[in-house]
């Protein structure tokens, strides 16, 4: 068998726009991991994806004041988006990057979508490479999220997957 001629193609259900979904993307950050990123960047300025119970900078955009949309105005800016839409955050990360001002964005994404359109040609093209302000760093086991009115069991709320940090940040 050789997979000369193979072309590859993801799934409907990775590509398929589904828009936001409370149920799988209001999962804020675990506090204990959230505070260890504080000790390392320091205070973040705003939060640009988040709700009122789960928001991580004094300043932050809700899904109807829409991050995807606004300025991004601040030195140290967090992100922690709904999964539904990875792609779409990480363009408007590249965008407010370039426009400058920013000392750096962290975003925390999902791990398993490095085959996706978005991640293949926003993410892999500048990872790590020389003078690109793009780091990637792959984080051990299976983040735990916080969600409201829930009481997590004995192993947490970990989703079936692990995640990553994405770090612009100046050279």
């Amino acid at each position: 068998m050789t997979l000369a001629g193979f072309k590859s193609s993801n799934h409907p259900q990775q590509t398929a726009k589904r828009g936001a979904n409370d149920a799988v993307d209001d999962r804020g950050t675990d506090p204990v991991f959230f505070a260890s990123l504080v000790e390392r960047f320091g205070e973040f300025d705003l939060d640009v994806a988040a709700a009122p119970h789960n928001a991580k900078a004094e300043r932050f955009f809700t899904r109807e004041e829409d991050g995807l949309e606004r300025w991004w105005d601040g030195n140290r800016i967090w992100c922690n988006p709904p999964y539904s839409d990875c792609g779409a955050w990480v363009q408007r990360a590249w965008k407010m990057w370039r426009n400058g001002g920013i000392e750096h964005i962290v975003m925390l994404l999902p791990a398993n979508r490095v085959e996706q359109k978005w991640w293949q040609e926003h993410v892999e093209p500048y990872r790590d490479r020389p003078g690109s302000p793009l780091r990637v760093e792959f984080l051990p086991g299976r983040m735990r999220f916080i969600r409201p009115d829930w009481t997590p069991g004995p192993k947490g709320d970990r989703p079936p997957f692990g995640c990553c940090l994405l770090i612009w940040r100046a050279a």
